[in-house]
């Protein structure tokens, strides 16, 4: 079952539950005004309760479902980073800088205390799609529709390296370690491995036919047959042994090739498009679809689930590791954490009915980008 919260008008909120296979149960919460240190009073219809009370968060849990969701306000708001949809985001390894592109053409550094604009990335023709930060948090990689990927100084905004050989749009990127190495998987349904010092292609780790929505590298565990390469690895490769690549793919696929052999280690047929992927360990990953599935598997064994996860028909749009489980944003405007020692979902409320395109995190804080042109940023004082 899952909680859903929309705000109706001042001091007014629909709340919703619903429990696949049944009715959804509505209610809704009324501010009685203010009681003593400033905190929202707060009541809510027959089937709800409300717990926990705060300036910036509201525990609201239905005991005939026995489920419980803390809603929590952002923090801050930054509303003029972009002037529209931002469709990605990232911070630093440090937390100082966000990187963010928008469909205002625009790729932007700012301070991620305050939103301030500190550089602006200018080279890609058309939108950019994706953008991080190296592990450095000095450099930046991104990716365009041009069919470029492009590494640019975080320091004095110039373009570094330009990597050319995508013939679509490039979708999501990674980064192998340090980053002598990089990836990128793009519409023309190839995910390729780049190297940085020489700019040059160093293989394409993958050929789907079908788009490549979204990649995610990671160590695999030592159980798993990667496979052999066919030939002998280029020393230009740094830190592609061990390691596996996952694709999301628009053909309702989930694949695992070994980075260095190229070898398919596994493939999964999920019920629609996949979006997004990503490692929560060595053995357990994520993979959203476009109809609002959020599968978990186990790498070493693939034929089924371990679970899915369905809070709505919304595509999944991105999913994020954080501490012992993992944040998932959807097209409907939900952005919710899941932690194995909470028995509540945490949700990041605020952007209503507009999609979150990506969710970074920094220590306790969360930043969100939406299609409001909005960066969001929650403060998880209970993690």
């Amino acid at each position: 079952a899952a909680l859903f919260l929309r705000r109706r008008d001042e001091g007014e909120a629909w709340l919703s539950c619903r429990s696949p296979g049944k009715p959804t149960l509505y209610g809704s919460l009324t501010r009685r005004g203010l009681s003593t240190g400033g905190v929202p009073d707060i009541v809510a219809s027959e089937g709800f309760v409300v717990g926990e009370v705060t300036k910036k968060s509201i525990l609201i849990s239905c005991p005939h479902e026995n489920v419980s969701t803390k809603f929590l306000a952002p923090y801050t708001t930054f509303c003029r980073i972009h002037q529209k949809s931002i469709t990605c985001l990232d911070i630093s390894s440090g937390g100082g800088l966000g990187v963010s592109t928008s469909t205002d053409g625009t790729m932007k550094i700012w301070q991620a205390a305050n939103g301030e604009i500190r550089r602006l990335l200018e080279g890609h023709v058309y939108d950019v799609n994706c953008c991080r930060f190296f592990p450095s948090g000095l450099v930046v990689l991104s990716g365009g529709m041009d069919a470029q990927l492009k590494i640019w100084s975080a320091e004095d905004a110039s373009c570094v390296v330009t990597f050319k050989g995508h013939k679509g749009g490039i979708l999501d990127t990674a980064i192998v370690d340090r980053g002598r190495n990089v990836l990128s998987c793009s519409r023309d349904g190839t995910a390729r491995l780049w190297d940085c010092g020489k700019s040059a292609c160093l293989g394409v780790i993958a050929d789907c036919g079908s788009p490549v929505n979204g990649i995610a590298v990671g160590t695999a565990d030592n159980s798993l047959n990667l496979g052999t390469p066919e030939k002998a690895p280029s020393e230009r490769e740094i830190g592609t042994e061990w390691k596996i690549l996952l694709l999301a793919r628009e053909d309702k696929k989930l694949q695992g090739v070994g980075l260095q052999s190229r070898q398919p280690v596994f493939l999964f047929v999920g019920s629609d498009a996949f979006n997004c992927c990503t490692f929560l360990s060595s053995t357990y990953i994520l993979a959203g679809t476009q109809d609002g599935n959020i599968y978990q598997l186990d790498v070493r064994n693939t034929n089924a689930p371990i679970q899915v996860i369905h809070r709505s028909g919304a595509p999944v749009l991105s999913l994020l590791p954080y501490r012992d489980g993992f944040i998932a944003s959807q097209g409907d405007g939900t952005c919710f954490i899941v932690q194995q020692d909470l028995d509540y979902v945490l949700d990041l409320t605020e952007a209503d009915c507009d999609p979150v395109y990506k969710v970074a995190s920094w220590e306790k804080q969360i930043y969100t980008c939406c299609r409001d042109g909005i960066v969001r940023r929650y403060q998880l004082f209970d993690l």
